[in-house]
């Protein structure tokens, strides 16, 4: 396998032991071994039914028959995909990185690569869009490790770009991603909280089960500087001096704030919420998903 910046053969080594299981029962996005409740002409029995016309004959159960003279035939549970879309933020405000292994973004794209290589390895499909202020890259669902290289080649050569517009870009991919998928959001989600609300209702509206991946810098959080700083917003470039002293404790409260109204929000959704910090390993922030 050709070296990648965001999926390294080492990474690629451990993560074939992680599973990524849906928590939600819905069609193509079961526990376990994702059985659906369809039936079809898979290899696993489920249950009987009364004969009808129409039915294969092969399908007749001819020792109930000879017990009840009754004509039935069996159901099957066939085996379903999860068909997984991880939705990366590109916004300049990923760019930032004080006390983090790397910026956000690039935080982002090692947890998408690892998400669908894991996604991939269990035998379900996956694909990735990347979002500022309107969807940018889409690439569909893929099924195997091949077709995964142009992902991570497109990963390491994007620029971010713009200001993010979460509610606008979720209602754009609500028109391309079918019911019954799943979605595994990655942002900052650095903006008003009721707004990025409105876009996960639209795609759990669909029958899509969403999971929403936090991420933030540890200093984003605490607020781990001294003295009077000219601080800049990295998205609007609007610059502003501060007494750090002066606004640390009212920041930490808006902070928990922000933190509750997320895991709030998401929990009316029913959508999955994960807060992870950008300083802590990758292999431990995806054991923390999916486990």
């Amino acid at each position: 396998m050709p070296v990648y910046k965001y999926l390294p053969a080492s990474t690629a080594d451990r993560l074939r032991n992680f599973n990524l299981f849906a928590k939600k029962a819905v069609v193509g996005l079961r526990q376990g071994l994702h059985k659906s409740p369809m039936h079809g002409s898979s290899v696993e029995f489920a249950e009987y039914r009364e004969y009808m016309p129409g039915d294969p004959p092969s399908l007749i159960d001819w020792a109930v028959y000879a017990r009840s003279d009754r004509y039935t035939i069996r159901k099957f549970q066939e085996e379903t995909n999860v068909k997984a879309y991880i939705l990366v933020d590109i916004s300049e405000s990923m760019l930032f990185k004080e006390e983090g292994l790397c910026n956000k973004m690039e935080y982002a794209f090692y947890l998408a690569a690892g998400l669908m290589y894991i996604l991939i390895h269990q035998g379900d499909l996956a694909g990735m869009m990347t979002f500022s202020s309107k969807l940018q890259k889409v690439f569909e669902p893929v099924g195997s490790l091949d077709a995964l290289r142009p992902i991570l080649t497109e990963m390491e050569s994007t620029k971010p770009s713009g200001r993010s517009n979460l509610e606008s870009c979720l209602y754009q991919a609500t028109q391309r991603i079918p019911g019954r998928s799943m979605v595994v959001l990655i942002s900052d989600f650095l903006e008003e909280t009721s707004s990025l609300f409105k876009g996960v209702h639209s795609l759990c509206h669909n029958g899509v089960e969403v999971i929403l991946l936090h991420i933030l810098d540890l200093a984003e959080i605490r607020l781990p500087f001294e003295g009077v700083l000219e601080m800049e917003e990295l998205e609007s470039k609007e610059k502003m001096v501060v007494d750090i002293k002066e606004i640390q404790e009212s920041y930490k409260r808006e902070v928990e704030a922000y933190l509750h109204r997320m895991r709030n929000g998401a929990m009316e959704s029913m959508a999955g919420y994960h807060f992870l910090e950008t300083q802590i390993p990758i292999e431990q922030s995806l054991s923390q998903i999916i486990l």
